[in-house]
């Protein structure tokens, strides 16, 4: 099928490069069916280690994914027949996956990218991997071969986006070739060997209406956030980790009108937009030297300049908050970010203190002013046992009175909403008080349309 040679000419073949990247019919490893296939170890690394003996890394690092899978397959082929190695098919096929996974992709948990149900993959060590599927954690039977494997595909990882991983810099936060967020962190910070924490980037975008199909709100609470994206709110999105802020986010941004420049700016990319004109910056860590760090406050500064309708910010947690803040209270309204935080009010408590923090020369009074003045909705964000992600709160904020920051609650879970087991019901409450937003919304002629939906 291949022309098959001795295994002493096949060496051969992959040391030439012109027979590396000559003309090549593509090819790809055979799909195994639905069935679980495995391989004895002993069999997979005797074709592993024949594999790596013959080919010249340098030239197959220049080869396309199509051409190195076409050889990778004629290698395997080609070794399992000169060695007399009882090998099916499916198994070849198998091995040839796992070989293409290692020398392109991310080894053994290349086939969890491909599956749509898994969130997150978290690699703890190179024999324990576990999986977010659902909401809920579960391990899964892959493993590195080693610790030198794992640390090797983290290399890679971070070298992809120009980014290294050593002894001298343990940790980094990367991004794979879709987007999704990976962490990074080495010993001898690490205690059991090589961490990887990916996030998975989806890549269809979220709509409040499957929100709700969901039970992460209601239709009513839906209908309203689609007011408050179309008359410019400044929304800030509150909740702990994996509560789902990011994914809220995106389904707000859809209601962004086409004609609208937006600036995104986040450590990693996640947000989606499918706007035609969308700026989505990214920072950068600073370099071995010391120099070179592009932060979220710096690229903010920046897009200020960039004649921005409005201004997304994947997460807020710095300097970057002032600036945000400032972009808000100067005509960039319908800026939206998120915050980790446990309530609506512990979110603006959190964003006063980030102030606080970097700006030391303000008053506590004049931040909550600011703060009030810019942000005019928050929506918190939860998570239950079971892994289901719903919207506990949405509230306004209403001004400053006192030097107390006012807000009221527009919709709530009810009470005794949760069963003894902390599992949410999905029933909530609509506060009978009258939006503040209305001011805002007769700006954008939208009006009768928020009250139709608040039912005044």
């Amino acid at each position: 099928m291949f022309g098959r040679k001795p295994l002493e000419t096949v060496s051969g073949l992959y040391e030439d490069p012109d027979e590396w990247q000559g003309p090549e019919k593509e090819q790809k490893p055979v799909q195994a069916s639905q069935e679980k296939i495995t391989v004895s170890v002993a069999n997979t690394e005797r074709v592993r280690q024949l594999f790596f003996a013959l080919i010249n890394s340098s030239i197959a690092a220049n080869m396309s994914k199509e051409q190195l899978v076409g050889k990778i397959t004629q290698a395997v082929t080609e070794i399992v027949d000169s060695e007399k190695i009882p090998l099916n098919w499916k198994e070849q096929s198998l091995i040839t996956q796992e070989l293409l996974n290692d020398m392109m992709g991310i080894g053994p948990i290349e086939v969890l990218l491909k599956d749509d149900e898994v969130t997150d993959i978290l690699v703890n060590g190179f024999d324990c991997v576990f999986v977010e599927r659902a909401g809920l954690l579960e391990k899964t039977d892959l493993k590195f071969r080693d610790n030198d494997h794992v640390l090797g595909v983290a290399r890679r990882i971070a070298a992809s986006v120009g980014r290294r991983v050593d002894e001298s810099s343990p940790m980094v936060d990367a991004r794979l070739e879709d987007g999704s967020r990976v962490n990074i962190i080495i010993p001898p910070l690490s205690v059991q060997g090589t961490i990887i924490s990916i996030r998975k980037f989806s890549q269809s975008q979220t709509t409040l209406s499957a929100l709700v199909s969901k039970g992460g709100l209601t239709a009513q609470m839906a209908a309203f956030l689609d007011v408050a994206a179309a008359i410019h709110l400044n929304i800030l999105i509150s909740g702990g980790t994996g509560a789902g802020k990011t994914t809220l986010l995106n389904a707000l941004s859809s209601k962004i009108g086409d004609g609208e420049r937006v600036v995104t700016i986040e450590d990693a990319a996640e947000i989606n937009l499918l706007q035609p004109h969308v700026i989505s910056l990214e920072t950068r860590p600073e370099n071995i030297e010391g120099g070179g760090e592009v932060s979220q406050r710096d690229l903010l500064r920046n897009a200020l300049r960039m004649r921005p309708d409005r201004i997304i910010i994947g997460e807020v947690r710095g300097s970057e908050a002032h600036e945000m803040l400032q972009a808000m209270n100067t005509g960039h309204d319908g800026s939206m970010s998120t915050i980790h935080a446990n309530s609506a009010r512990d979110a603006l408590t959190r964003i006063e203190y980030l102030l606080l923090t970097h700006q030391q020369n303000f008053q506590s009074s004049a931040v909550r002013s600011q703060i009030a003045s810019a942000l005019d909705l928050v929506v918190h964000m939860a998570r239950d046992h079971r892994g289901h992600r719903y919207i506990q709160s949405i509230t306004e904020v209403v001004g400053v009175e006192g030097n107390v920051i006012v807000t009221q609650d527009l919709f709530v879970v009810k009470e005794g909403q949760y069963s003894e087991r902390g599992v949410f019901s999905g029933m909530y409450e609509q506060k009978n008080v009258r939006p503040h937003c209305e001011e805002k919304a007769r700006r954008y002629d939208m009006e009768q349309e928020l009250l139709r939906v608040m039912k005044w």
